[in-house]
């Protein structure tokens, strides 16, 4: 299976943040913007897998910045990683006030999402080929980001993990 460059993946989305989208004090609910990101980030996994993802992680996801009413919200996606069946995809959102001109940056995730045949099963999915130095920095640093995705989904122990055994000897956690 031929190797694909991440810029192939990379997906652009943008919101415009209406009454019906935010709470009591003019603001985004965050359900609305982890739904929306839910679909770029899976628009980039199938452009990279050419094939139908679902999402099996969400990582942690801070809010820097409330995303105010009539302010205009992109998602930037693009896959970081190909592991066999599954992708990481890393997300950048920014807010935009378009009278004003601004446009900043509110939040960063990762999402993960496995490849699936017609039958519900993990489908290999193509390697992903870094060009620039930040692909290149993003695709090795996922690989502790998994390790630590699976230990806290209790399918790894600390001590198994490679990737992360410096971080985990800082804390002294002995992976028991």
């Amino acid at each position: 299976m031929a190797g694909k460059f991440a810029k192939e993946s990379y997906t652009e989305m943008n919101e415009l943040v209406l009454p019906n989208d935010t709470n009591t004090f003019g603001n985004l609910m965050g359900g609305r913007l982890l739904y929306w990101m839910d679909i770029c980030s899976a628009m980039a996994a199938q452009k990279h897998c050419s094939n139908v993802v679902v999402t099996v992680s969400v990582d942690n996801v801070s809010f820097s910045r409330s995303i105010k009413l009539g302010e205009v919200v992109t998602i930037q996606a693009q896959v970081t990683r190909a592991f066999n069946s599954s992708v990481e995809v890393r997300m950048e959102i920014f807010a935009q006030n378009l009278p004003q001109a601004t446009k900043v940056k509110t939040n960063e995730a990762y999402y993960t999402f496995v490849a699936i045949d017609p039958v519900g099963k993990p489908k290999q999915v193509p390697e992903l080929v870094p060009e620039t130095e930040q692909e290149i920095q993003l695709f090795e640093a996922a690989l502790r980001r998994r390790e630590m995705r699976l230990i806290l989904a209790g399918k790894l122990s600390p001590k198994d993990a490679p990737k992360l055994k410096k971080l985990i000897s800082l804390f002294g956690i002995d992976g028991e």
